[in-house]
């Protein structure tokens, strides 16, 4: 059975009185999963002394206090900030040193469920409070421009010690995949403005799915014994292996005129240029719409969004069914039996079941800059272009495949920096439930550099797309193609590497 990644992005609205909340003192409030939950069980934890450990990653009073002024008031020239500053420097004030392992954290305290809360109040006793920024309250974009511009702004005005926090600094990520990636979408943006360094990200997994912390070493599930397992992955985030990860720039054209409840990681745009070196197949109306974003694990079209549509569309109704990881499972299952995952036809007309019948699939393969059009198998209903080698709380669908496999198939070993993408096919939930089960590996059908999606809808009004966990209903037009094209952005993410 797939399960869903979990979409747990905040709203993107910060309330004034939100606002003043941050500006006072804040209040207190399969298998692999079980491995992780007893991993926290252990008394590794308990060895790391929590003074000892507030010293290594906590700020320097007056940056952190300053960086969270600047953000209060969206002003890089904040009089507070100022203030602060003059006083850590003004003629015989003791100089400060920086921490060792300085650390940011950004939580997501609607995930987890009852943990949010807790963990909040738990990271703020373990470190400056003020390091600990609530996604209810700031946004990452927030903290981006104004948190990091103020440490850039200390450092040009000659302080030692904001420069070197600036340069050491990692940020902690506790929520699901959808968390993670909007953080990571508001870092990425510092290498276009010649900002770096990039900080460093690590994980604490709040979410259902959590591929993003399974593939980097972080755990699939929050652990069992966690108020004292949290002092090691803390301490662990300060001095653990950077890696890199692959980020993907998708771009969808549609005729204009066409209502399209975006998710909020598909954002509209102005008119971009896709490649011109490819011509679409079907005719393209005068006028289009457009709307951009990024991923980082997977982009699906087929029965796979579908089921996860209805199951987001059937929780945001009735939230009190999803209260928890387990909860969640069981109520993506059985909506997966309802949307005619594993029992019934997805149309009448059984012909119409297969992507076949409304998609063509264009690729680049590494250092090529031809395109080549891939076959779709008539038997497919769900195609899968994916990052990670973590999809659907924590299976591999694509497999670790032999080397006499893959030298056949003209494959390369997929790596999640390695600016390929793995697509996949799944037939149906049988063939769903055995590929996650790791019983068989999916229909492989590309690897690519470069991806366009074309479709057209004939007797199809819509298809169903995923990215990231959010899914979205793509209205379809029988007279002109809607385009999906997918490029690797030229800037790594870079992660923090878990046990």
């Amino acid at each position: 059975m797939i399960s869903p990644t979990t979409k747990d992005t905040t709203s993107t609205n910060t309330t004034s009185s939100s606002r003043q909340a941050l500006a006072g003192n804040a209040t207190p409030s399969g298998r692999s999963s079980v491995i992780d939950s007893l991993k926290g069980c252990t008394l590794a934890g308990l060895r790391i002394p929590k003074e000892e450990l507030r010293k290594k990653i906590s700020i320097p009073k007056y940056l952190r206090i300053s960086m969270k002024e600047t953000i209060l008031a969206e002003d890089l020239n904040a009089p507070a900030a100022k203030l602060l500053y003059d006083a850590a420097h003004a003629s015989g004030a003791d100089p400060v040193a920086p921490p060792e392992g300085p650390l940011v954290v950004f939580i997501n305290s609607k995930s987890g469920g009852r943990h949010g809360p807790e963990l909040k109040a738990r990271l703020q006793t373990l470190m400056g409070e003020e390091q600990v920024y609530d996604l209810c309250l700031v946004k990452p974009h927030e903290f981006v421009q104004y948190g990091l511009g103020c440490l850039e702004k200390f450092s040009d005005l000659g302080d030692s010690c904001a420069k070197e926090v600036r340069e050491k600094l990692r940020v902690v990520v506790a929520g699901g995949d959808g968390t993670v990636g909007w953080v990571l979408g508001c870092l990425g943006e510092l290498p276009k403005e010649g900002r770096d360094p990039v900080p460093a990200t690590g994980i604490i997994p709040l979410g259902t799915g959590n591929d993003l912390s399974r593939s980097f070493g972080w755990g699939g599930s929050f652990p069992f014994n966690w108020k004292s397992a949290i002092k090691r992955t803390l301490d662990s985030i300060t001095n653990a292996p950077t890696c890199h990860l692959d980020s993907w720039n998708l771009v969808l054209s549609m005729p204009a005129g066409e209502a399209l409840e975006a998710p909020y990681s598909l954002k509209p745009c102005e008119e971009t240029s896709l490649d011109e070196g490819l011509e679409v197949g079907g005719e393209l109306p005068e006028k289009l719409s457009w709307h951009q974003g990024v991923f980082y694990n997977y982009f699906s079209i087929g029965m796979d969004a579908q089921v996860a549509y209805g199951f987001h569309h059937l929780r945001n109704e009735k939230p009190y069914l999803a209260q928890g990881p387990i909860s969640n499972k069981l109520i993506y299952s059985g909506y997966s039996c309802k949307q005619g995952w594993f029992f019934t036809p997805c149309s009448s007309d059984p012909s119409l079941r297969g992507l076949k019948n409304i998609l063509r699939i264009h690729i680049k393969k590494v250092n090529c800059s031809d395109w080549e059009q891939i076959p779709i198998p008539a038997s497919v209903r769900s195609v899968v272009a994916l990052n990670l080698p973590s999809y659907g709380s924590g299976r591999n669908p694509w497999g670790n495949l032999k080397p006499e496999y893959l030298e056949k198939r003209g494959f390369v070993e997929a790596h999640a920096d390695d600016g390929l993408l793995e697509i996949f096919g799944l037939k149906h939930g049988w063939h769903a439930s055995m590929v996650m089960a790791e019983l068989i590996s999916a229909k492989h059908i590309a690897q690519a550099s470069t991806i366009r999606f074309e479709l057209r809808g004939g007797e199809w009004k819509e298809a169903y797309m995923q990215m990231d966990g959010e899914p979205w209903k793509q209205p379809m037009n029988k007279d002109y193609s809607t385009l999906v094209e997918i490029k690797r952005v030229p800037f790594h993410s870079v992660m923090v590497r878990g046990d």
